[in-house]
């Protein structure tokens, strides 16, 4: 069910994650959401920090904004994406590094270079019982974030398949990974229609892995076609959210984490098959490699489609005018209905500056505009390029 889209022509906004205030130095590492917020020192500067970053999007001219990620921890290349979860559910015990023999063949970096560094330096918990739900507090994140503004605001988590390719199974409650896959979808589920209930009505599920392991894999090999069932499984019952699917190609401190990048082999999986609204898709930093093959959907897209026109993996902040380009290159392809603008990842792993996030993303918001005047629909009010509300004015004299 659409509902941030419904009405929005070409909207704009960014995918999830975004740079903390760097007075925002506190984390949760692994504590209940309301046992934090009874700290004063966190509540403060947490509900500040959820107040600057809506105003920060809101101002850049993001037609549906986030809550940013601020309650992960600013841990090591955004560890706690993974981690908020795992740290919370039963079942999940310890940090340990993951052994050599159960390791994912896509995550072996060699020694020197910075996925090493990061791969080897994160930390897992071991399945040590049955995985269960425990409460993540998401409804009260997301009443906490969509209480400070009136535009829709887009609520991020990331998918359990990719976090069960780093658990290594330590108890006999479990005979196959597979089990451990299901149970965290469960899981997820249930976290997600408590999402639903408090008011949320736009969920995004971040990385189900169908495109990495498609790609390597096969469409049809049987792990693959089970991962798609949990991924189904863990958005069961949210036919009335507009449900968003990202899947980029990696974020740890903003690198990307395999090579062969190429969606052909997961393309059917997500548009037809993984239940959703809007499928997220990393095409700026892949010189929008693929996107011709929305061209067969012409006329009959089976879901929506965001496209990345700023890369979350360069510092250079994008002009509004080659953001415009982007859309005109997606729109020969995707009808103007069907778009929406954003970026190919968030901001918020680590490796981008707080500035560098919000002038990328006013880029995104006016290169909307530039199209929208283009194709005579209405254009957005974005105070950041307004010239009166410019932080230092030149005098003329």
């Amino acid at each position: 069910m659409l509902t941030a889209t419904k009405d929005l022509v070409l909207p704009a906004t960014t995918t999830g994650s975004w740079p903390r205030p760097r007075w925002f130095e506190m984390s949760m590492w692994g504590k209940p959401l309301d046992t934090c917020m009874m700290d004063v020192r966190f509540r403060e500067q947490f509900q500040d920090a959820l107040s600057v970053v809506v105003s920060d999007q809101a101002r850049a001219g993001l037609d549906i904004v986030t809550h940013g990620d601020f309650h992960l921890d600013e841990d090591m290349a955004g560890r706690s994406w993974h981690h908020y979860p795992l740290q919370r559910w039963a079942g999940l015990e310890g940090d340990q590094l993951q052994s050599e023999q159960t390791r994912s063949p896509w995550l072996k970096y060699p020694p020197g270079t910075l996925l090493n560094e990061i791969y080897t330096g994160w930390r897992w918990p071991f399945v040590t019982d049955t995985i269960e739900h425990r409460s993540l507090g998401y409804d009260k994140l997301w009443r906490m974030a969509q209480g400070r503004t009136e535009q829709p605001l887009k609520f991020g988590t990331c998918c359990s398949q990719v976090m069960g390719l780093f658990l290594d199974i330590h108890t006999k409650k479990y005979t196959d990974q597979r089990e451990v896959y299901w149970d965290m979808a469960v899981a997820m589920n249930k976290e997600l229609l408590a999402l639903r209930d408090a008011g949320c009505r736009c969920i995004q599920i971040e990385e189900p892995c169908l495109h990495f392991m498609a790609n390597t894999y096969g469409a049809d090999d049987d792990m693959v076609q089970f991962l798609l069932k949990c991924y189904n499984r863990e958005v069961e019952g949210l036919d009335d959210c507009e449900i968003w699917i990202h899947t980029c190609w990696g974020n740890p401190n903003m690198q990307r984490v395999i090579d062969d990048d190429s969606y052909a082999a997961s393309f059917e999986m997500y548009m037809e098959q993984a239940r959703g609204d809007v499928w997220t898709i990393e095409t700026k930093d892949r010189n929008f490699r693929e996107i011709e093959l929305f061209g067969r959907y012409k006329g009959k897209l089976p879901k929506k489609v965001c496209i990345g026109a700023s890369s979350h993996r360069s510092l250079q902040a994008d002009r509004a005018e080659d953001v415009a380009a982007d859309i005109r290159r997606a729109l020969e392809y995707i009808p103007a209905e069907s778009l929406i603008v954003s970026t190919d990842c968030g901001f918020g792993r680590q490796g981008c500056a707080r500035e560098i996030a919000f002038f990328k993303s006013a880029a995104i918001a006016q290169g909307c505009n530039i199209v929208r005047a283009e194709l005579g629909l209405p254009t957005t009010d974005i105070r950041s390029a307004d010239p009166q509300f410019q932080t230092d004015i030149v005098p003329k004299a």
